[in-house]
């Protein structure tokens, strides 16, 4: 029976799991995505949820609770700036799971463990990634023309 034991060991010893989901959470806090095992972004949800509800409280003892557990004091900025009020009216369910398929290496279930809402603030990150790309390859590109190559070399992992 399994009565009473609740939970995701992860494999790993109580301080190790606690210091594996203090810097998952941390994380999801700052980046609102994160890519990870699907093991570990369930066992990581609840807590990011409860994060969440603190930065909704707002108040100096929900902010210490929150530095608490979160790594760094930016993460705790962000949480009662930015990603808290972001879910002022709603009751619950600030994440979402999206399964991605299986891992190259050991065919472990992959998974983002994303906030809702921040889609809008994902897709001008990746936009201002692309400009930098882009950015980079013209620079690259008129290098090449200067020094008198023709064309720049491949990039890597792609065929010629």
């Amino acid at each position: 029976m399994r009565h009473r034991n609740g939970g995701f060991k992860l494999g790993r010893n109580t301080s190790h799991r606690r210091a594996l989901l203090r810097n998952l959470v941390t994380s999801i806090i700052l980046n609102d995505r994160v890519h990870t095992t699907i093991t570990k972004a369930k066992a990581s949800k609840p807590i990011v949820e409860k994060m969440i509800t603190l930065g909704k409280n707002g108040s100096v003892h929900s902010r210490r609770q929150a530095l608490a557990y979160m790594m760094t004091p930016e993460s705790v900025d962000r949480l009662f700036n930015t990603v808290a009020p972001r879910y002022g009216s709603r009751p619950g369910g600030y994440s979402r799971i999206v399964r991605t398929g299986q891992r190259q290496g050991d065919a472990a279930e992959m998974a983002y463990i994303e906030l809702l809402g921040a889609e809008q603030e994902l897709s001008e990150k990746a936009g201002k990634r692309a400009e930098a790309r882009a950015k980079r390859r013209e620079e690259l590109q008129k290098q090449m023309e200067e020094s008198g190559q023709a064309e720049p070399p491949a990039e890597p992992g792609t065929a010629a």
